[in-house]
């Protein structure tokens, strides 16, 4: 089993990808694989599924504003 795996599934179930987390940290996305590579302390989990929910909910923002804007195109 993969470590962290917690942090893997929550990504895939808000449509989060692994380079994406990296880049709100500002780091490569090798380097983002390498640390989740060993069990990660429960305050870093916390911070990285804080940026998960954070990178979701900007994510959903700009699609809502898409839809929203191809509508009134329409």
């Amino acid at each position: 089993m993969l470590e962290n795996q917690d942090i893997r599934n929550t990504a895939k179930e808000k449509g989060v990808n692994l380079w994406e987390i990296a880049e709100y940290l500002k780091i490569s996305d090798p380097t983002m694989t390498r640390r989740l590579r060993r069990e990660l302390p429960q305050s870093k989990k916390n911070r990285i599924l804080e940026i998960i929910d954070t990178i979701a909910q900007q994510k959903a923002e700009k699609e809502a504003k898409y839809n929203t804007a191809a509508q009134t195109t329409i």
